[in-house]
C-alpha cells in the first residue's frame, strides 16, 4: 500500500460538485494536505469507484464456478473500474472474496429464491408457494442485507411469462425479509407481476421490462428503484427466436419488451424513479461491463451525467457505501477527460485506486 497519494486532477465529489485537493493516506482519502511530501502523484478526474448494482461473482452459465473462475470474474470487474459489487444472486458463499484486498468490495444477497422448475437449472433455492417465507428468510439472514426473489419466468403450462409466486405469499415473504433487516429485489420481466411485487413492499427490481405507465406514480411514492441491466435485455431477440417453435406467445411477448425497454426506462427516469446500473454479469454477460451498460443507459435517453451518476455517487449513497468524502475508503477511478461530458474516457482509466493501493 502506498503510504500517500495525491490526486492532483479535479476531484468530483457528486454530479455537480468538484474540488481540488484530495490525498489518500494509508488507504484513508482526506482533503488535508499531509506534512510529508506524497510517494506518488496521480493525475486525472478523480470519482468514486465504478459500481456494478447487479452482478453475480461467483455464479456461469451452468451455475455454480470454482473459486478460481470466481476470482477471475472479480479481477475482471475491477480492471474496468468496478469497485463496489451488489451481488444479486450466487450459489455458494462468496463470503470469502470479501477478505481479498485485492478484489472489489461486495453486498452479497446470498442465493436466488424461485419457483420449482421455473428459473435456470442450478442457479437458485427452488420452492413453491409454502415454503417462500422459510427459504426468504433462510438467504436474509445469509447474505449482507438483500434477498434475491424472481418474481417471474416462463409458465410452460401457459406458455407466457407469469409470476412465480402468489402475490399474497410474496408480501409474506417481502415481511419476513424485512423483519430480519434485509432488503428484496426481485427479478421481473413482465407487467402484472409488477403489481404484485409494488403491493408486497418490495425494496427494488431488476429488469423492469413490463413497465407501464400506470406503475410509476407507485415507484415514485415508494421509492423503488429500478436496475434495468440493459446489455442483459439486449439478449430477448435471441432468446425469444430459441423459443418460438415451442412457445411462440412467450417468443412474442419478450419481443414486445425488448422493443419498448429504452423508452420505459426513460419514462422512469423523467418521473423520478430512482435508476441504478447493473450488468447482471455472470451468467450469459461477461464481466467487466459496467461502462457498456452506462453507455446503454445514455443511449435509452439519460443525460450523460445521470447515467454516470447511476454507477457512482447516487449507486454508493443508495447502497449505503462511502463516496470521496474525508475519511473515506480510498477506493477511486481516475479519468483523462470529464467523464460527465465525455462518457467514452471511462473505456480506458488512466489509474484504479483500491483501499488505498494504485492498481493500474
Amino acid at each position: 500500500m502506498a503510504g500517500i497519494i495525491e490526486f492532483s486532477g479535479t476531484v468530483l465529489t457528486a454530479p455537480n460538485q468538484e474540488q481540488h485537493g484530495l490525498w489518500a493516506v494509508d488507504g484513508r482519502l482526506t482533503f488535508k494536505q499531509p506534512a510529508v511530501p506524497a510517494d506518488v502523484v496521480l493525475d486525472g478526474w478523480v470519482l468514486p469507484g465504478l459500481v456494478d448494482a447487479h452482478c453475480h461473482i461467483g455464479l456461469g452459465p451452468a451455475g455454480d464456478v470454482t473459486e478460481s473462475l470466481a476470482e477471475e470474474q472479480a479481477m475482471t470487474d475491477r480492471n474496468a473500474g468496478t469497485l463496489l459489487v451488489r451481488d444479486a444472486g450466487a450459489v455458494h458463499d462468496t463470503r470469502w472474496l470479501q477478505h481479498r484486498r485485492e478484489l472489489p468490495r461486495i453486498i452479497r444477497a446470498g442465493r436466488h429464491v424461485a419457483r420449482t422448475s421455473r428459473y435456470l437449472r442450478g442457479f437458485a433455492v427452488e420452492v413453491e408457494p409454502d415454503g417462500l417465507v422459510e427459504a426468504v428468510r433462510k438467504q436474509a439472514l445469509a447474505g449482507d442485507g438483500w434477498v434475491k426473489l424472481v418474481g417471474d419466468w416462463i409458465d410452460r403450462g401457459a406458455g407466457d411469462l407469469a409470476p412465480s409466486f402468489p402475490a399474497a405469499v410474496v408480501r409474506d415473504a417481502v415481511r419476513a425479509a424485512h423483519d430480519e433487516g434485509a432488503r428484496v429485489t426481485a427479478h421481473c420481466f413482465a407487467e402484472d407481476t409488477l403489481d404484485d411485487m409494488l403491493d408486497a413492499g418490495i425494496d427494488c427490481i431488476e429488469h423492469g421490462t413490463g413497465l407501464l405507465p400506470r406503475h410509476l406514480p407507485r415507484f415514485v411514492e415508494q421509492r423503488v428503484p429500478i436496475v434495468p441491466t440493459l446489455i442483459n435485455i439486449a439478449t430477448f431477440p435471441e432468446i425469444a427466436d430459441r423459443a418460438e417453435a415451442k412457445f411462440p406467445r412467450y417468443a412474442a411477448h419478450m419481443r414486445s419488451l425488448w422493443q419498448r425497454r429504452n423508452e420505459r426506462i426513460l419514462e422512469a427516469y423523467e418521473a423520478g424513479v430512482p435508476i441504478y446500473a447493473g450488468t447482471d454479469a455472470g451468467s450469459v454477460i461477461g464481466h467487466g461491463r459496467i461502462v457498456d451498460e452506462i453507455h446503454a443507459l445514455h443511449a435509452a435517453g439519460l443525460p450523460a451525467e445521470a447515467a454516470l451518476d447511476a454507477a457512482s455517487w447516487a449507486a454508493r449513497e443508495w447502497l449505503g457505501a462511502d463516496g470521496i468524502a474525508e475519511g473515506a475508503s480510498a477506493d477511486v477511478v481516475l479519468c483523462a477527460q470529464d467523464p460527465r461530458t465525455s462518457p467514452a474516457t471511462l473505456r480506458d482509466l488512466k489509474h484504479i485506486v483500491l483501499r488505498g493501493t494504485q492498481l493500474r
